[in-house]
């Protein structure tokens, strides 16, 4: 939680604008009754939860969404949110959402972008193309997390934005633009979308075919290919909270510099992001860390070098880690357990 009341997911549903239709929610399948719970705890009725059995990155997702509405022959607009932004400034942010949804309408495919204000090399960023519009540009490229160098160069240029992550189309233009430029996405999505089945409140997807998908972020499967795009200013401040030194930044800190949460005790220690989920955590004389304990793993890493933990995740791929798909703390509908210990033929709980 970054607040007392609330966490990241449900802010974003909380966020939406009052006039949008109920939330749709693609979520991995681990995670499904966390998220049903915290729904339910704000009191949000959704149309609908998909559960992907893995992470495909951002296009895979947001096509089994598109799917999902063609499929009810309706063709409404989508509004493309992920669940780890802070956005301070609600109003703007729905006013940035009326002029979307205007040019959605007009079948533009919509991003939202936010004026650089520091030179982050862990965002990615849009070059743009200036219009005769004064509510939107045309997007030129995308550019993933460049050097300190240019990022620095940015700010002080009018044509880059921060790539927000938040999107609105068309469902029917969406899929039409990814069979143009990522035909295998579709094809797969849609032979997994077709062969789902419901459990309880659940959709669950056909797990041969969406392993099947190629893994793409929907900036490089679609946005940086049509012809048809529009980046609209959001002019908040915002954060993208992806990272744990993302959430260092945005913590509050004691006099040296650290954030620390739960049973931590530092000695001589600067600029670090120390979190214990149960075990005492004790550190001596390090800065710039981050260390992270959890019942699965511990995490330390350099602050610098954090946004790299995705090389890690692909070590665990390759080790065949049960770490990797599997948690001790497991949700299930009455509650949760703790799997203590596991072997060959059994598993204490």
């Amino acid at each position: 939680m970054i607040n007392n009341d609330s966490t990241l997911f449900q802010d974003t549903v909380l966020r939406l604008p009052k006039d949008v239709g109920k939330p749709l929610v693609i979520c991995n399948e681990e995670h499904r009754f966390l998220v049903a719970e915290q729904l339910r705890e704000i009191g949000v009725n959704t149309c609908g939860i998909i559960l992907e059995p893995n992470g495909k990155n951002t296009a895979p997702a947001v096509t089994l969404a598109a799917l999902n509405f063609s499929n009810s022959n309706e063709d409404p607009v989508l509004l493309v949110l992920s669940a780890d932004h802070l956005i301070q400034n609600n109003t703007a942010f729905h006013r940035a959402i009326e002029i979307g949804k205007t040019l959605a309408e007009q079948e533009k495919l919509v991003t939202f972008g936010i004026k650089p204000t520091t030179p982050e090399t862990g965002y990615g960023y849009i070059e743009i193309k200036k219009s005769k519009s004064k509510k939107y540009h045309n997007i030129k490229s995308f550019i993933e997390k460049p050097s300190l160098d240019k990022a620095k160069s940015y700010i002080h240029s009018s044509n880059y934005y921060w790539n927000s992550g938040i999107f609105m189309f068309k469902a029917s233009v969406y899929l039409k633009e990814l069979d143009k430029f990522e035909p295998e996405i579709l094809k797969a999505c849609n032979k997994s979308f077709n062969n789902s089945y419901e459990d309880l409140d659940f959709l669950r997807l056909n797990k041969e075919e969406f392993n099947k998908c190629p893994e793409k972020s929907i900036d490089y499967a679609v946005m940086e290919n049509t012809s048809n795009g529009a980046v609209v200013k959001l002019d908040t401040q915002w954060k993208d909270l992806g990272s744990w030194s993302t959430l260092w930044d945005y913590k509050a800190k004691d006099s040296n510099g650290n954030v620390t949460e739960g049973d931590v005790i530092l000695e001589a220690v600067n600029d670090t992001y120390a979190v214990s989920s149960n075990r005492l955590i004790a550190a001596l004389g390090v800065s710039g860390l981050v260390i992270i304990d959890t019942p699965d793993a511990m995490l330390i890493s350099d602050k610098k070098y954090v946004r790299n933990i995705k090389n890690i995740v692909e070590k665990l791929r390759k080790n065949n880690r049960s770490e990797l798909d599997n948690h001790r703390q497991v949700f299930r509908p009455w509650g949760y357990y703790d799997s203590i210990d596991s072997g060959n033929g059994f598993q204490v709980k």
